[in-house]
């Protein structure tokens, strides 16, 4: 019974997590009160990626096409899009040149660089976590030069 209700419990804690209950990576990329969103580079055990101001992974989605994203709502609710108020900002390591912006509909827009639109993994729980990298063939961190690290996946 235990074995059953585990398996039980961790989906549900996800779907949880993914719709927004306990999770506050969606919110906390979002500037706020001015502030900018800050795009940063950290090291990983796959080499110097994109990070955002608290550390924690940024993704891109290979079927992504010229900074479009074509992440659904299914999608977003397993890989929250790093959206923000103000224009995002490079910070330590990353490239001023490569940040960009994706109006979305809605008129929410989503952060980019090079021209991946960027993305949370809920799987990630913590700052440094990588827990995404590779999943399904489609989904890479990104490293400074803009460019799709598959290493490790």
């Amino acid at each position: 019974m235990r074995a059953r209700t585990a398996l039980i419990a961790v989906p549900l804690a996800l779907g949880l997590v993914a719709c927004g209950g306990g999770n506050d990576a969606g919110n906390a990329a979002k500037g706020s009160g001015g502030q900018s969103t800050a795009i940063e580079v950290a090291d990983s055990g796959v080499g110097d990626i994109l990070v955002d101001g608290q550390g924690r992974t940024l993704y891109a989605f290979t079927k992504d096409k010229d900074g479009a994203s074509n992440c659904d709502a299914k999608c977003i609710a397993v890989w929250p899009a790093l959206t923000s108020t103000s224009k995002a900002a490079a910070g330590k390591g990353a490239k001023a040149s490569l940040i960009k912006e994706a109006k979305k509909s809605g008129g929410a827009v989503q952060v980019t660089y090079g021209d991946w639109p960027l993305y949370y993994y809920v799987g990630d729980a913590a700052p440094g976590d990588v827990n995404g990298q590779g999943l399904d063939g489609e989904w890479f961190v990104v490293g400074v030069d803009g460019k799709l690290i598959r290493k490790g996946a």
